[in-house]
């Protein structure tokens, strides 16, 4: 099959792209490469108008008359590709929001796929209508709004998320399921609890991990416990990154001759995740129930990743016995005793590195993965 996937966040559409390729399918892939992050695509779109002086232009002409020209500016970039966007047997959209242009501009790139291309589909993978609604309405017993919830942070740093509920991206989610997909598939636990009782949903599929990039490391421990924590401003505060940091400084203290902590931040993905080769711990973030698809690559190298292991991941994927992360909680204090206790006993970030590898080769196997998209897009056409 031909076969077009539109935007990329986390490396997931490269992922499964490899997977559908080793398969014998043809793919591409269209997006910005989720900017900073600089994914690869195969057709980039740039956005542009975001620093110095023509910024301040385009902050202007937006107050004046309501035209966001970063976004005309990938709706024209999207249409000088129109000869390569055409004739796919299935579209995939990563997103509510693939190509992170304004409400406007995103209908008429997905009027323009759904005209000369016959089957779409979504993911839902990052924040959209369903999941910001959903727990916004608090309907879920934690999630990246908990903290704005709970006034610990002021909403000015979800701009980015609440968008999703604004009259224009609601129009969009609408226009979306009713006119344009053919289903919605969710990528983790965070995004398959809200769309449980939607009628366009086609179940959960796991991240695909390919594993043969990532090799397996054994963790040696011949010195101190190396700990590292990765950085993005802009979801610092959402993902609960503030507890790890709290955490950290109380390890630091009590095991200052026997811990490493290493920080990095905003960082392209491909600098990202050499970074972290030397790690033993990884601090990924609080407010999930389930892995995300950075976690997973570290579980692929055989990490300990705090992240999200909730009782429903448990129960979907039968792993109640051996440990494979550990659950982060925003909890402090529970936070510095699981940090304190694989610190006194290195045989068990061992075992449950190892742990972590195997999970990721059986449950999130790129090519078993794939196999699950192709199923699924097929089942949804018949």
């Amino acid at each position: 099959m031909k076969i077009l996937l539109v935007g990329e966040y986390s490396r997931l559409h490269n992922s499964l792209k490899e997977g559908l390729q080793a398969l014998g399918h043809e793919v591409q892939i269209i997006g910005t490469g989720d900017f900073f992050k600089d994914f690869p695509v195969d057709m980039r779109l740039k956005r542009r108008f975001d620093t110095g002086l023509a910024k301040k232009i385009k902050v202007g002409i937006y107050k004046l008359f309501k035209i966001d020209i970063s976004s005309r500016a990938l709706l024209q970039q999207f249409f000088s590709f129109e000869d390569s966007l055409k004739a796919y047997d299935i579209v995939q959209l990563i997103n509510e929001s693939s190509l992170g242009m304004q409400p406007a501009e995103e209908i008429k790139a997905i009027d323009f796929l759904k005209k000369y291309n016959e089957n779409i589909f979504m993911l839902s993978c990052g924040t959209d209508y369903t999941s910001v609604s959903y727990a916004m309405d608090k309907k879920i017993r934690y999630s990246i709004f908990t903290p704005l919830l709970e006034n610990r942070i002021p909403e000015r740093f979800y701009i980015g998320a609440l968008r999703f509920l604004k009259p224009e991206y609601k129009k969009l989610h609408q226009y979306l399921y009713k006119e344009i997909i053919q289903g919605v598939i969710a990528s983790d636990m965070d995004y398959h609890i809200p769309l449980e009782n939607n009628s366009k949903y086609l179940g959960l599929i796991p991240n695909p991990i390919n594993t043969e990039k990532l090799a397996f490391q054994p963790i040696e421990i011949s010195n101190k416990v190396v700990i590292f924590m990765g950085i993005n401003r802009n979801n610092f505060l959402k993902k609960g990154i503030d507890f790890f940091e709290k955490a950290l400084v109380q390890i630091q203290k009590e095991f200052s001759d026997k811990v490493e902590v290493v920080t990095a931040e905003n960082l392209p993905y491909d600098v990202y995740i050499k970074q972290y080769d030397r790690a033993h711990i990884l601090l990924d973030q609080v407010y999930s129930f389930d892995q995300g698809f950075n976690a997973l690559e570290a579980m692929a190298k055989g990490k300990v990743v705090f992240t999200g292991a909730e009782r429903e991941w448990e129960e979907l994927y039968n792993y109640k016995e051996d440990e494979v992360c550990i659950n982060a909680l925003p909890d402090v204090d529970y936070l510095v005793n699981k940090l304190r206790w694989l610190i006194n006993n290195p045989q068990e970030i061992k075992r449950i590195g190892s742990n972590a590898r195997t999970y990721v080769e059986k449950d999130h196997d790129y090519i078993k993965v794939a196999k699950t998209y192709l199923d699924t897009w097929q089942s949804a056409i018949d």
